[in-house]
């Protein structure tokens, strides 16, 4: 089994100064955690223009480098596209890929989907895949859509390693969050669907806080965060507790 990870997307709320004020609290409380980064795989998502910066900073920290999107050609009249061989080189090691947000309002289609995997792959960046349901259903038929999600995204190429960032749609922002039990039982049934992948991380990514990870099944590998870990301190917290994962 892989190393449980902790990852965060900054998305669009930070600006530069403060993504990289940021990166260097993280960089300052894990230094004070050797357990943490030895056991724990953490990630940051930092916006486009701030990861040569950020990466200069978390360069000798062994936390990930990661990048929000990519294109899906490397190179070409691609006008405002990032290119994943110019993320590689600037040491991103993780792209997300297929999030709800570039799904509905950038109107990303699978097939577009399938070829930012393909790229991901062909320069050695870790796709984060995005993947959930937009209604509230059963667990069963929840996963059979995300296992659909995933099987689409592949369509191009298989990468030798895989994190899955489940989020159920109808769960973003809504005032009662998926249960644990309904989020456990999916991940599971994802998991079971997924057995002939190569090397496959879960994350779930909803309304996630400190204790949740403790209330999940071992079938997932860990967290994906998004607004509560904006404060440092909290994403070490929920860091500390996804080490159980091991």
């Amino acid at each position: 089994m892989n190393k449980p990870v902790a990852a965060v997307s900054l998305k669009m709320y930070f600006s530069q100064s403060r993504t990289l004020e940021y990166c260097r609290e993280i960089k300052s409380l894990i230094t004070s955690e050797p357990a943490l980064i030895d056991n724990v795989r953490l990630a940051i998502l930092p916006d486009f223009l701030s990861i040569p910066q950020a990466g200069e900073i978390l360069k000798d920290t062994n936390i990930i480098l990661g990048a929000q999107d990519l294109a899906y050609e490397d190179r070409g009249a691609f006008t405002g596209e990032v290119s994943g061989a110019d993320l590689a080189d600037l040491g991103v090691k993780v792209a997300e890929i297929g999030h709800a947000e570039r799904r509905t309002i950038f109107r990303e289609n699978e097939d577009m989907i399938a070829k930012k995997v393909a790229a991901a792959k062909r320069n050695n960046i870790i796709p984060l895949l995005c993947i959930g349901e937009p209604e509230k259903t059963t667990a069963k038929q929840a996963a059979k859509l995300c296992i659909k999600q995933v099987h689409s995204a592949l369509k191009y190429a298989t990468p030798t390693e895989i994190w899955l960032g489940y989020e159920p749609y109808w769960a973003i922002g809504a005032a009662q969050p998926a249960s644990p039990e309904y989020v456990s039982e999916t991940c599971q049934n994802i998991r079971d669907g997924l057995s002939d992948l190569p090397s496959t991380t879960i994350l779930y990514g909803g309304s996630a806080g400190p204790g949740l990870i403790t209330k999940l099944d071992n079938t997932i590998d860990g967290l994906f965060l998004g607004r509560f870990a904006h404060d440092p301190k909290a994403f070490l917290e929920v860091a500390k507790e996804t080490m159980s994962r091991k």
